[in-house]
């Protein structure tokens, strides 16, 4: 039988993850599963560590920067991952098509196969999804102060407060030592091509290609892109003449004055960070 240890993120969900937790001990095999709480990034990845080196399959409980925390311990020990998304936005789940209902999350945790996918290393830090910065950085940030909007409609709020009071930056990449110069709203270096709670921001974005997709939207109307905001969803804003993507295995980003850099909706750093892609690096049911 096949034992698991479930790290959780007490916070996650405004609370949900202790109750889904202790579904997934009624929906997997009797005394299979363990329930661990992490108080913080650091105890979450202790625990996780210990649990993986033990032989258990890892089942992070939580949003996508706990999985991310959770995910580097378990690469690093080479263990088995297993996803239960119950933060607001589970957008490296949704990349993976997981089920976000908790017997779905169970039956694949139970009987899906194991699947080898890229992870984003960063400041120290290991990413399951994306790192940016420019606008979407500062709506990252009006999602964490938890203004009063309900739901996923958070993270629409944020992006429009975000376009109304940011302005363009002037950004400085290097990817694979080539130099990518432009002044403009956002950049993201994507492994995963969704964030926000559903926006499709990098469509072409994929997890087991060894790549990272960089994703630049340059200098433009204000108005043009709140208005264009709702093609996030499908992917389509790729098309304007105002967005480029292109592809390395490893980008420095920097701006011309000090912005917040994000990952997976969490603070990462400020005005400078390298990012690296670890082909292959995590085993994750799927």
């Amino acid at each position: 039988m096949r034992l698991y240890t479930a790290v959780v993120n007490p916070a996650a969900g405004r609370g949900a993850g202790g109750r889904v937790a202790a579904e997934l001990v009624t929906a997997l095999p009797r005394g299979s599963v363990e329930v661990v709480a992490g108080r913080d990034g650091a105890h979450a990845r202790e625990l996780a560590a210990a649990a993986a080196k033990g032989g258990r399959t890892v089942l992070a409980v939580g949003g996508d920067g706990h999985a991310g925390v959770v995910a580097g311990a378990v690469a690093d020990t080479g263990g088995l991952l297993g996803i239960v998304g119950v933060g607001r936005g589970n957008d490296f789940a949704r990349q993976l098509g997981l089920p976000t209902d908790v017997a779905g999350a169970a039956a694949v945790v139970e009987k899906g196969h194991e699947r080898a996918v890229d992870v984003i290393e960063a400041a120290g830090r290991t990413v399951l999804g994306s790192v940016y910065a420019g606008v979407d950085s500062v709506a990252s940030e009006i999602v964490a102060a938890r203004p009063r909007v309900p739901g996923g409609a958070v993270y629409q709020y944020a992006a429009v407060r975000a376009l109304l009071t940011s302005r363009p930056a002037g950004f400085r990449l290097t990817l694979d030592g080539v130099e990518w110069a432009e002044r403009g709203w956002s950049v993201v270096v994507a492994n995963s091509g969704w964030y926000g709670a559903g926006m499709h921001i990098v469509p072409s974005a994929e997890v087991d290609d060894g790549l990272l997709d960089v994703l630049m939207i340059r200098d433009s109307s204000r108005w043009a892109l709140l208005a264009a905001l709702r093609h996030v969803y499908d992917g389509s804003h790729v098309g304007r003449d105002d967005v480029e993507v292109r592809r390395a295995r490893t980008v420095t980003l920097t701006a011309d004055r000090p912005l917040p850099v994000h990952a997976d909706g969490e603070p990462l750093a400020s005005g400078s960070v390298t990012v690296t892609v670890r082909p292959a690096a995590l085993r994750v049911l799927a």
